[in-house]
């Protein structure tokens, strides 16, 4: 827990509350964005933007998450806040919404992940929000839909619109893990994971990072990006093919392990079969491993991720990307989900992960 003032709650998360509640209100009375509306100014107002019905989910986990830290008056407040979410939610979960990277319009691996998350976590609050019937239904719907983003090799991220060639394996199926109901055991997620390693790390890889043969040499990394076929460079008007890592991504895969780890100890069992046998081979387990060597193996490759974003890091300053090529940060200063996700991350290691787990972004306001 944050520190408390005397007699009350955690003064950023009840401003947090106050100020999710405050956009909530102008995305409600505007004609033209939704619930799911991904953008607001810095006073609540509504910044032209995507859509994406992402947002009130991982807005309303985080709500759960630290509802017990915020005073009498703002838990009303939360409570409220997230009815309406869920109001929302179960209107829009089967409709196509803006993906994660704010790209495509489809049926999103990441958006069905964190409703999925969401639904499952209302079902059994203790905060005193009732349970609409329609939420057991969402949940079993959500589950079949997910399943139907494997083509037989990876877990494909958007389905049902005309993605660029390159988009897959993409870094949010493993993201879904950090912030959605994914397992981190999934044989099937393993093999995605195999195939988003190697793809940024293999130098016989059209999307090899030559930052990765480089920390490789000083027990770092790799870092990872977000797809590969990424044009996106900070600077718009110069795109260079196959993109950079980012902050975000690697913290976002060194978690996954870490969950993994953990959940490799509490069952005592390597998740072990055909579709997740290369993504153990890659760190040198198999069937003679042990369910210890495996957790252990997991958690060092996690650390030297992690220690690549700090060394990469400006003065311990964390930016959007790294470059690709020299590593030195680049795009977005100081980008808040690249703290968050890094902090969410070394929870992760310790097994200090809650129930409902901190907000990675304010997807509502993250832009302002």
């Amino acid at each position: 827990d944050l520190p408390r003032v005397p007699g009350g709650g955690v003064p950023s998360l009840i401003d947090y509350v106050n100020f999710a509640a405050l956009c909530q209100a102008n995305a409600k009375n505007s004609a033209t964005v939704t619930l799911g509306h991904a953008c607001f100014t810095i006073t609540g107002k509504v910044r032209p933007w995507s859509e994406q019905n992402d947002g009130p989910a991982i807005q309303s986990i985080a709500i759960l998450t630290l509802f017990d830290q915020v005073d009498g008056a703002t838990q009303k407040i939360a409570k409220r806040l997230v009815e309406t979410n869920l109001s929302y939610l179960l209107e829009v979960y089967q409709n196509k919404t803006t993906n994660l990277w704010e790209e495509y319009d489809g049926y999103s691996f990441f958006a069905r992940a964190v409703q999925l998350r969401f639904f499952r976590e209302i079902s059994r609050n203790t905060i005193g929000i009732a349970v609409p019937a329609g939420v057991a239904d969402a949940i079993s719907w959500l589950q079949n839909q997910l399943a139907d983003h494997w083509n037989g090799q990876l877990y494909v991220s958007v389905l049902d619109v005309a993605a660029q060639a390159g988009y897959d394996a993409n870094i949010d199926i493993v993201s879904s893990v950090c912030y959605g109901g994914i397992d981190p055991a999934d044989t099937k997620l393993l093999a995605t994971a195999a195939i988003l390693r190697r793809q940024w790390t293999d130098i016989s890889s059209s999307s090899y990072f030559p930052i990765n043969g480089a920390d490789a040499a000083k027990g770092l990394g790799p870092a990872f990006g977000r797809y590969p076929g990424d044009h996106y460079d900070g600077d718009v008007a110069a795109p260079v093919v196959g993109g950079h890592p980012w902050a975000l991504c690697t913290a976002n895969f060194a978690e996954f392990q870490y969950r993994l780890a953990n959940a490799i100890d509490a069952s005592g069992a390597i998740p072990l079969d055909q579709f997740s046998e290369p993504f153990f081979a890659e760190l040198g387990l198999g069937a003679s491993s042990s369910a210890a060597d495996a957790s252990t193996t997991l958690r060092a490759s996690s650390d030297a991720m992690l220690r690549a974003i700090v060394y990469h890091s400006d003065h311990y300053e964390l930016s959007e990307q790294f470059d690709g090529s020299t590593g030195y940060e680049k795009s977005v200063r100081n980008l808040t989900w690249s703290y968050a996700s890094f902090l969410s991350a070394v929870r992760a290691r310790s097994g200090g992960i809650p129930a409902a787990k901190n907000k990675p972004r304010n997807s509502r306001s993250r832009r302002s």
